[in-house]
This record gives structure tokens, sequence and C-alpha cells, in this order.
């Protein structure tokens, strides 16, 4: 026989499977969790474990699969157990590397033979010393209610019974026996038939009669021997029946074998109980996971549909107004890129309970997913209690979450759609909220929008661009124009900017500001940015051949890009495959890139510096570095923006921006680029104040490859008078 581990939590499944493993012969060890399970496995090392997968802390799982993983107990079978026939328990099971999967209740039939099949399997094995059984738990003895009129019988029977350990209590008759059952049942009744009063068998039919003692067994003991006592007896509700005077070792046995058949029949009993209650707790469960969010503990998109479905329905037939925003966190992406996912997540849960606290107990709140919730009011006003209700939720977002001790601000862009004003169904009402709040961020975000029709141009307009710009990537439409940077000390050309174009079939030359958000949106520009990396390499590769001196080009990595692609490997692959020195590179960064994940983005940057790239900051002062904070990064350029280029001869606070820009660069040894430079008094402006370089219209708009080409070899300078002032080339409008 074997020797098996069985790790369960409920006392009793604990019983049950104790005792269908003792009937076989099995001996049992026990542990009531996960860790006690593994510690008996390691130091007993069992013939077989039966594992359930619903405990308390590590669940059989995780516990299967470090035993599958341990040497020393790798090749023991072990056999998962579930309440429920879930096809994923049965796949998990044997993914942790469970031997065989079997459901409760347990059927003794099923489990003998999976057992059997896998201690088959075994290889023979030394023989071992039978170790004791793990439970310090002894068992109470039985107790025996003896019924019967004569003293000398009940003396009689509690002599016989007392020796085989069974407790004894006496009953002279049937009202005394019945009020010894009521008031401690026994384990089993020895019953005279024959008694003064009140008969055997009428105490009998009593004890089956109440649901609190019909599982006491009975044996029924009389002087009667013929075929009509024994069949009155078992009418009656014994069990067994037994003659005057009473054999010891038929006594023996019949108690013995009741109570056994008893002992199956209570864990029986217990065992569907328990069973039927973790049913209902598994299945209240898998209930709050398929409705509530698992992190917020909100109602899911799906009982948010549900519930906007019954609400408009109720509304309708009341003649109400059901109003729906749906809610999306400004710039939350950057809260996990900056601190964590972690405290991301906190974030989510507080924003949670400010909503909940910002609406009335009847109203609404889900998330959607993500940074995305949903709100569903009964209005009386209509769009007016809507607005109040964006309006306050705004203002409860307005104090800031301390997350881990640090104070984060957040603000929330909102969609407001009304029933019946703009659709009647949930589906199409949450897909017209959704459209307003993306409406509201396109405006500047931290605000509220209502739908309105006009919106369904804008995104039947929006997606066919994003399908446009889909079948671009596929049909290799965009192309690369570059734009020559200038250094004023000499007027040479130093460098040019890769900038993207696209050439869509029927509409000719597309700018970039009227696709590159889309890029952004869809996810594209990851594929797009790589593409511009590997083409700007290949041309400076080309001309490099031809004999065209080369200069520094620099390309534009977004945000996005930089975040969910791997910009690294883009350029290391990049040049390697186009020959091209790294020192002919440049990545211009934008500066909010550098808010992003800082210690993630110094490690990458740090990486293509040491490789020998360029690093220049994009549109500088928009942003909100300090001194302090760039000494951190390994860049090489500043690029001052060119909304403080385009006013810097005219506005003083643009001046004093554009000069504090320029010092702090030299500060830290930096190359200041000023971009936007279109007339002499802006270029003036930069030279007395000791810019480096330019970059704009006045020397030069973006230009063709060809057009760079005829620029760099007929080496144009930007001319200067013997005044000292400046010229525009005569090729500042060429390609």
């Amino acid at each position: 026989m074997a020797r098996v581990l069985v790790v369960e939590d409920n006392p009793a499944n604990m019983r049950l499977t104790t005792l269908l493993l003792r009937s076989a012969g099995h001996s049992v060890l026990r542990a009531l969790d996960a860790e006690t399970g593994l510690k008996l496995a390691r130091g007993e090392n069992p013939d077989l474990i039966l594992m359930d997968i619903q405990l308390p802390g590590m669940d059989g799982f995780a516990a299967t699969a470090l035993l599958k993983q341990d040497p020393a107990t790798a090749s023991i079978p072990i056999i998962t157990v579930s309440a429920l026939a879930l096809k994923t328990d049965e796949e998990r099971s044997l993914t942790s590397g469970s031997d065989a999967y079997i459901v409760k209740p347990l059927r003794y039939q099923e489990l003998y033979t999976v057992m059997e099949d896998l201690l088959e399997e075994l290889q023979p094995a030394e023989t071992r010393a039978q170790a004791p059984e793990s439970s310090s738990t002894t068992a109470a003895p039985a107790t025996i209610l003896i019924v019967d009129d004569e003293s000398k019988n009940r003396r009689l029977l509690q002599a016989l019974l007392g020796p085989e350990g069974y407790a004894t209590r006496t009953a002279a008759g049937g009202s005394g026996a019945l009020a010894s059952v009521a008031d401690d049942p026994p384990d089993l009744i020895l019953l005279d038939d024959r008694m003064p009063g009140m008969t055997g068998r009428q105490v009998a039919k009593a004890v089956k009669s109440d649901p609190a003692s019909s599982n006491i067994p009975i044996i029924m003991v009389t002087i009667q021997s013929d075929r009509e006592a024994r069949l009155a007896a078992l009418d009656a509700g014994a069990e067994e029946f037994m003659t005057k005077p009473v054999d010891r070792a038929e006594l023996w046995l019949r108690v013995r074998n009741l109570l056994r058949l008893k002992e199956m029949g209570d864990v029986l009993e217990n065992h569907q109980v328990a069973l039927e209650a973790e049913v209902q707790a598994r299945t209240a469960d898998l209930k709050q996971l398929a409705y509530y969010d698992v992190l917020t503990g909100l109602p899911n998109r799906l009982l948010v549909f549900q519930t906007l479905s019954k609400a408009l329905a109720h509304a309708s037939a009341a003649g109400q107004t059901v109003a729906v925003l749906v809610l999306d966190l400004d710039y939350f992406k950057n809260v996990n890129d900056t601190y964590s996912h972690a405290i991301g997540d906190e974030l989510l849960i507080q924003v949670s309970s400010r909503l909940t606290q910002s609406v009335r107990v009847r109203d609404t709140v889900g998330r959607l997913g993500g940074d995305e919730f949903a709100l569903i009011l009964m209005m009386s006003e209509g769009g007016l209690d809507a607005a109040v209700v964006a309006e306050k939720i705004r203002d409860a977002l307005l104090k800031p979450f301390c997350l881990d001790g640090h104070d984060v601000s957040v603000t929330a862009s909102i969609g407001i759609a009304l029933s019946p004003d703009d659709a009647t169904d949930a589906e199409t009402l949450l897909k017209y909220a959704d459209t307003a709040m993306y409406q509201a961020k396109q405006a500047g975000r931290d605000s509220s929008q209502f739908f309105t029709s006009a919106m369904n141009v804008e995104v039947s307009r929006r997606l066919e661009l994003e399908n446009a710009l889909r079948q671009a990537v596929r049909n290799e439409e965009f192309i690369l124009y570059y734009q020559p940077k200038v250094e004023l000390a000499g007027g040479q050309v130093v460098g040019l900017e890769a900038l993207l174009r696209w050439e869509r079939p029927g509409f000719g030359l597309v700018p970039p500001s009227e696709f590159i958000c889309a890029l952004e949106d869809s996810g594209l520009i990851v594929e797009v940015g790589r593409w511009a990396i590997q083409t700007a390499c290949q041309q400076i590769g080309d001309w490099t051949r031809r004999g065209i001196h080369p200069v520094q080009v620099s390309v534009n990595v977004s945000e996005r890009q930089f975040v969910k692609g791997d910009v690294h490997a883009d350029v290391v692959g990049a040049l390697e495959v186009s020959g091209v020195p790294a020192e002919l590179l440049e990545l211009e960064l934008t500066e909010s890139l550098l808010m992003t994940n800082t210690d993630r983005t110094i490690a990458i940057l740090e990486n293509l510096k040491a490789a020998g790239v360029q690093i220049s900051i994009d549109d500088f002062g928009t942003g909100y570095s300090s001194l302090a904070y760039l000494r951190r990064f390994p860049i090489d350029k500043l690029k001052i923006d060119i909304s403080f280029t385009r006013e810097i001869a005219n506005n003083p606070d643009d001046a004093a921006i554009a000069l504090a820009i320029i010092r702090m660069g030299h500060s830290l040894n930096l190359t200041v680029i000023a971009e936007g430079v279109e007339t002499a008094a802006q270029l003036a402006f930069l030279r007395r104040h000791q810019c480096d370089q330019i970059q704009g219209y006045y020397f030069s708009r973006p230009l063709t490859v060809r057009a760079v080409e005829q620029l760099l070899l007929a080496r144009t300078c930007l001319p200067t008078r013997e005044d000292g002032t400046v010229v525009p080339s005569t090729t500042s409008v060429a390609g």
C-alpha cells in the first residue's frame, strides 16, 4: 500500500479523502496548506500527492510547480483536485506539472483507478519504514446509547462494549432514550424492541423522523427471531437486527460496521455541504472577475454596458435623460514611465475613489480599461446636470494625489453624450461619449466636451487618415526632405535635419502637421521612425560613396517611438547596414521625452553616446528642464524652440528666454541652435548673443535630396557684407 500526502484546507474534504484512502489500505500524511505540504513532501517523500488547487496563501498550481522543479520531489506523482470542472483549472494543473486532474466530489472508483495507474508507473522502490500519520488529533471514542428496560441487560451490553473503547450511556425506557438523544445525540443506539410504555419500534420511528437524529444508526435487539419481527424492526427504521442473548463477536462486528458506515455518511454529508459552499464561493469569485475590475473594484466594461442598457430602458419608460461621461486621464503614461506601474495602479485606485465620491449613490462609475472611466448619470436637467458633474469631477482631481511619498497632479479629458438627444442605445452612446472625449483632448485636455454630430465627421476623417497611413507604410509613400543647419561663425552648412514628408496618391505632398499626430496615436510612428533612421543613414552612405562631402544628419525620435520601440537597436542596425560612421548621425529628442522614465532614458542615451551618436534636445524651452536636470543627460546640443525665435527681435520676454537658453547651453558646453530663423533681425540678435547655429527659411527651406546635394556640392554659405550685416543666400528657396 502507498503513503499518500493529502494537501487540503477544508476539514470535511480532508476527512472524506482520508477515509477513502484508509479504506483502501493506504496510509495518509495530511497538510492544511501548501507550505506545510511542501515540507512534508520533501521530508517524508510520499508515494503520491493529492493536491487541492484552492488553498490559503500559495495555491495548488504554484505548489505543484515547485515540487516538480525540485529534483528531490519531481518524480512524485501529483493528482490535482478542483471543486469546479473548469477547463482553465485543468489546463493550469497540467501546465504546472500535475500528473492527473480530478474533480470534487471525490468518487472512490475514479480516485483508486487514477492512483493505481500512477503508482504502477513508478519504479519499484526500496522498502520504506511506515511513518505514523501526521495528525496530532486523537478521535473521541464513539458513544453508544443502550436502551433496555432491564438493568441486567444494560449492564451486560456495557460490559461487552466497554473493553472495545466505546463510551456508553443507558436509558431504561423510550421517553428517557428520546430525551438522551435530544440532549446529546449518540453515534449509535442499541434498542430493545419489547419495552413497557413506548416500544423500541416507536422509539426508532421517533428518532428517524427527526432530521437532527435521523442519521443515527439503530440496532434493534429482541428475544424474537421470526421473520415478521425482523421486518417490523427494519420498517421502523433500524439498520440492524439482533436476537437475545447477543453473541459478543457478532455484536462487536455489527457495531463496528455500522459506525464505519455512519462515519462515511457524516463525512459525505459534511463534504457535500463544504463543497456546495466552495462552489458558491468560486461562483461568486467568477462573477466578480466577469463583471468587476480587479484593480479598482469598479464595474468593468461589460457591466457598464449592461447597466447602461437597463438605465436607458428605464429612462425611456419614465421620460428621463441619461448622460454618459467617458473620462480619460491626461498624460497618464507619464506617471507609469516616470515612477512605476505600481504607482500608476495606485493612482487609478485613488482616482476611482474620487470619482465615486463625486456622484450620487444611484449613479454608476465604471472602469473601461487603462486610464479610461465611464459614468452613467440619471439626469433631471439634461445636459446642464451633466456639465455640473463634469466640472465637479475636474475640481475633485485638482488636489494632488499622494503616491508613495510623491505628490502627483493629474487632469482629465471628459466626453459627454446624452440619451435620447444623441442616441438611444448603449453601444452608440458610449461611442459618442468617447468621440467627445477625444475632441476634449484635441482641444488642449483638462476640459469637457459634449458630443455633436459634426464630431462624427471628424471621427470618420481620422479613421480614413489612419487607414491611409497604414497603406502608406505598406506602399513606401514616405520620403525625407533635408533642411540645412548653418554655423554662424563661418556661415558654412554643418548639418542637416531629416524631415518626414508624405507623398499621398491623389493629394500630393502632405505636410507633417497633418499626419504626425495620427502616426503617434496609431502607433505607426515606431515603424515609420525606424524607417527614417535607416533611410537617413543610407543617404549619408550614398553621398559618401559619390564623393559628396557628408555633414551630420539629425533624425527626430518621437516619445512613443522611444518608449515603445527599441531605438538603440534601430540605430545600431542602421549604422551597421549603411557602414556610416556613428558621429555623422544625430538624434533629436523633445524636452518632454527627457521627463519620461528618466533612468531608462539616461541608460539608452548613454549607450547611444558611447556608440558615437550625437544627441540633441529639440524644442527646448517649452518644458520644465532645469540646469541641474540637464546635467544628468549625455546631450550635445540644444535647439531653441521656434516659438521663442519668432518674436526674438520684438518681444523682450522671448529675447530674454532665448538669451537664457544660450547661456545655459554654453555653461554646459553644449552647442546651441536656433530654429525657425526667417528674418535678418532674428539672425542679427542670435549672432550678437553668440548662438552657435541657425536653421530656418532665412537660409533655406527643407530641400529634396537632389536640391540639398546641389547645395552641398556648391558649398553654399551664409554670405555677409563688409559692414558685418548678413544677406540671404540666392539658394534660400531652392527645391
